[in-house]
Formats: C-alpha cells, structure tokens, sequence
C-alpha cells in the first residue's frame, strides 16, 4: 500500500539557492522534452521515448550553454523528462488536455528525486543528492521502502517534502455491498453534503469569512509598482492569505469524509462534470469553493484505505428531477427546492431526493435492487416511497 506524507522543510540560505535551481532546470528540461516529442512527431511521425528523451539529454548537458544544468542533480531532470511521458500518456488514454508548456510565474515550483534518499526520522531531517542533510517538522512517523520524493514551494514562499511510502501493506477486503449499509451523497451549493439518511453536513463559508480581509489586500497591491520589493511584500501576504483559506477548505472536506466513510460501508456519489458546471459564471464562485472534485477523491482513496466501497453513478441520471413513483419533472429549475409531484402529490425535497435517487441508481448499477425492494424494521418487500418517509433532515457537524 503507498503511502504519501508531506513535511514542511527548514532549508538554510544555500539550500534555498540549490532548490531555486533545481525549479528553473526541471521546468526548462520538461519543456524542452515536450518540445523535441512534438516536432518529431510532426516532422516524420517519430514517436520518441523515454530512454531516447534520456540519452539526448546527456548530449544536450555536454553543450557549452547548457553546463548550468550540471549544477543540479541528473535525477531531477530525467525525472521531469518522465513527467513529460506521464502527460502524453493521460492524454492518450485517459483523454486528458494535451501537454503544456510550463511558465516561470504561473506553474508549479517543484522537482522529484528517486536515488540516494536518506531520511533520518530521529533527527527529523532527509538527505537530498547535491544538498545534504536537510530539516524538517516532524509531525508523524512512518516505515517502509521510500519511493520518489518531490521538493516543492508554495506561493506563499514555503517548502515542502513530500515522501512516496510502499509500507508493505495489502488494502483490506471490501465488504459485500448491501441495501442497509449503503449511502447516497448528493453535494450542492446551500448545503455542502446531503446524505439518503437524513443527514446534512453544512456549507463552509470559509472563504466568505476571510474574503473581506484579502479585498483589502488586494487593493493594497494594485497601488504597487510591479517588480518593487513593496509588491512582492505585497503579493507574499496575498498568497498567505488564500493559504490560509486552502487549509480551512481542506481541514473540512477531511473531517467529512472521515466521518462518513467510518460510518457507512458502501458510498453512492454522482460523477459531476465539475468543469463543466464551472462555465457558469453565476455558480462558479461557490462551486470552486466547496471543492467537489477533491471532496470525491478524499472519499475514493479513503475507502480504498479503510476497506469501504465507492461507487459511482452516471453524470446523467435524473437524480434529484425524480419522484419515488418514477415521474420525472423536466420543468425543475435550480431554484425550486422543493416540489410537489403531480402524480402522486408526495412533497419532495430536492437535495434529500437527489440523496436518495443517487442510492437507489447505485444500487441498481451493483444488480442488489430489482428483485425485492429493501427491508425496513425487518419486513421485507418495503417499498422506496415508505423507505423515504422515514427519512428527515439532520444537520451534523463533523
């Protein structure tokens, strides 16, 4: 089982300087890969891997312009020319965005290390290649072989460890899935979480709380001169500032989905087009602020940890238009939180409904509803609109 555990570092002014490095030869040497892939697939068609990227590179390192990129170890730039294999390959199979060329400004700071780590967890410090011995916060401990370690600063000017663990370990048996032990989640914008038993975990306004304080900030900045040491004072507290908000979105998404996959042994999420949704320019505010698509990953590697199953529904099921009875109402506006069925006049709530619609079509998906509907107090052959009546809204706090 891998393991990733991350660690604030403590590097001195010269380890600082080496790290700068190591940033600017790993972005120049992904973009260099990308760029000769590219061409010689547009000039002959020539597919070029990674052993071929890996024996340019030692000409390219032979030039006499290029001797600055001896400076850094050899393992960070063969692993960028890696990073660079891994894109095209999401691309082709996984059908992600093609490969894009890096910036200085806008792209992530960050280099990764295979070969000669050593970690010294007593004294809280970790041998890089080139560096020596670096510090860190140590905050928990961990055991197993130690695989690819990534350097990385935040914007806010922080560096960071982070340590790929193999402990060894298998991930448990999952459980067999069943009607009782199962539930369906549906997220939104007025309520974060809405479960099919009842229970609501509320919106975080984390980002509303703090946003008064980064407006000042950022007013402040617009009256700097770009490239002044005031503006990079200046950009420094904004970058503290939505670091701050990030960890307080992330404390709360991991509180829920904590609670929620050691209370239940089967999770029914729907598979929203997240990117999608945020074209809208109305919703994308609050939308990027709940962090759906993370919330969706917690839940999945979590259960994978914890031997819990998850489940996914299409992105087109009709989850929360859908009454108990099967009508279907095609005149649902995204304002209407309630609505009456005109079929059988049930009162419907539309997160709860939505919740409950998403359990029910997940279960279906596992082949466990068709044949006999769920038992409620033990009677069997109960039907979904008595097993929704007993279903009331409960606000929980993680």
């Amino acid at each position: 089982m891998n393991r990733s555990y991350k660690y604030r570092l403590k590097p001195t002014k010269a380890q600082i300087e080496y790290f700068e490095k190591s940033f600017g030869c790993a972005r120049y040497i992904y973009n260099w890969a990308l760029a000769i892939r590219v061409e010689a697939y547009q000039k002959d068609g020539t597919r070029l891997s990674y052993p071929d990227l890996c024996k340019m590179l030692t000409s390219l390192k032979k030039d006499e312009d290029k001797r600055w990129l001896a400076e850094v170890g050899n393992d960070s730039l063969q692993q960028a020319i890696r990073c660079v294999d891994g894109a095209f390959t999401r691309f082709f199979r996984e059908k992600q965005s093609f490969p894009q060329f890096k910036t200085k400004k806008k792209s992530r700071k960050s280099f990764q290390c295979v070969n000669n780590i050593i970690i010294d967890q007593d004294a809280h410090k970790i041998r890089i290649p080139k560096v020596g011995w670096v510090k860190y916060f140590k905050d928990r401990t961990f055991s197993g072989r130690v695989g690819t370690v990534t350097i990385t600063k935040s914007p806010s000017g922080k560096y960071y460890v982070s340590i790929n663990v193999d402990n060894g370990l298998t991930y448990p048996e999952k459980p067999h899935i069943s009607v009782e032990t199962a539930v369906g989640i549906d997220v939104g914008i007025k309520d974060f979480a809405v479960l099919s038993d009842g229970k609501v975990y509320p919106k975080n306004d984390y980002f509303k709380d703090d946003e008064k304080r980064l407006k000042v900030l950022q007013r402040r900045l617009s009256k700097k001169v770009k490239g002044s040491n005031r503006y990079e004072s200046q950009r420094l507290a904004i970058a503290k500032q939505y670091e701050k908000i990030k960890n307080k979105r992330e404390n709360y998404l991991h509180q829920v989905s904590a609670r929620i996959v050691s209370e239940n042994q089967t999770i029914i999420v729907e598979d929203l087009s997240v990117k999608n949704m945020m074209k809208n320019p109305n919703l994308s505010k609050p939308i990027a602020n709940a962090s759906w698509s993370s919330f969706f990953k917690m839940l999945e590697y979590k259960c994978d940890y914890y031997g819990k199953n998850f489940v996914k529904i299409g992105k087109f099921d009709p989850s929360s238009k859908m009454c108990i009875c099967g009508h279907i109402n095609h005149e649902l506006k995204l304002s209407d939180r309630e609505w009456v069925c005109p079929t059988c006049g049930r009162l419907n709530d539309r997160d709860l409904l939505a919740a409950i619609n998403i359990k029910r079509f997940g279960l279906q998906g596992q082949n466990l509803i068709g044949v006999k509907s769920p038992s409620v107090g033990g009677e069997e052959g109960v039907e979904w609109s008595a097993l929704v009546d007993t279903v009331k809204r409960q606000y929980v706090k993680p």
